[in-house]
């Protein structure tokens, strides 16, 4: 079995991917931990092996394992992890043998992170014509990949999770809120928590529908938009932008470079 680990921002997502059924990848198990660039290899394991445990696995039974991170100082502990626990070579996406093989038409390639790098990868190989991905992470992420699958650049914007911070810790009278679907379609709210919910939910909404209308004006040809990231299904009830809400994008885009890994 591979197992993949997305290390973002917030968390870091396990995903153990079975090639049984004619050989495609298929998630057996997912698992999320809070992103820690302290914790070590054998904080790790302790969690992982008893998570194995709950599933009647063994570690023996990953015999590959493939990580992407956007967060530099987390890499190490998981390496170790690989090789000490699981007795495995980790493949790291876009370095050796897990490289990208793609375009990457931007100003700076090397400063595309990985995230989005693999979404581009795994959009490409899922969805055919031009296509702009959405990402829901920390930050939120708009990335553009041409009908050929060369990544074209995007736009980088906060997170509503962030924002929501932002507007409660900066003002002293302001309550902390969840982000949910406003129970009504009116944008005027009659109390505190309606008003900043409407404010935060439906500016973020009015947002994207105005960037992706504007990236669409730009690239001058139909272009299919591709969400993902744990508030996709959130905004999707909210917007008719999105034509798939794709919550494995990464993952699959992962066990992609991983199959490409083996077969080269």
């Amino acid at each position: 079995m591979l197992l993949a680990v997305d290390v973002g921002n917030t968390n870091v997502v396990f995903a153990l991917f079975d090639f049984g059924g004619g050989g495609k990848p298929a998630i057996r198990a997912r698992w999320r931990i809070a992103t820690d660039a302290r914790r070590t290899a054998d904080e790790y394991a302790v969690w992982l092996m008893q998570l194995l445990a709950i599933e009647g696995l063994a570690r023996e039974d990953i015999t590959r394992l493939i990580i992407s991170t956007v967060v530099p100082r987390a890499l190490h502990n998981l390496e170790v992890l690989a090789s000490k626990y699981f007795g495995v070579e980790p493949l790291i996406a876009g370095v050796g043998a897990a490289g990208y093989a793609i375009d990457i038409d931007v100003d700076q390639p090397s400063s595309l992170g990985a995230d989005r790098a693999v979404n581009a990868i795994a959009a490409h190989a899922k969805y055919p014509g031009d296509l702009i991905v959405v990402d829901f992470g920390t930050a939120t992420t708009f990335d553009v990949i041409d009908f050929n699958g060369a990544y074209k650049g995007g736009i980088i914007t906060t997170g509503i999770n962030l924002s929501l911070d932002a507007l409660v810790g900066n003002t002293a009278m302001l309550p902390r809120i969840a982000i949910r679907l406003p129970a009504s379609d009116s944008v005027i709210g009659t109390n505190t928590e309606d008003q900043m919910l409407i404010g935060v939910f439906w500016g973020y909404v009015a947002m994207m529908e105005g960037l992706i209308a504007r990236i669409r004006e730009q690239i001058g040809r139909p272009a299919k938009v591709i969400a993902t990231g744990g508030l996709a299904v959130l905004f999707d009830e909210a917007t008719d932008i999105f034509d798939a809400v794709d919550a494995e994008l990464t993952l699959d885009g992962l066990a992609l470079l991983a199959e490409r890994a083996a077969k080269t």
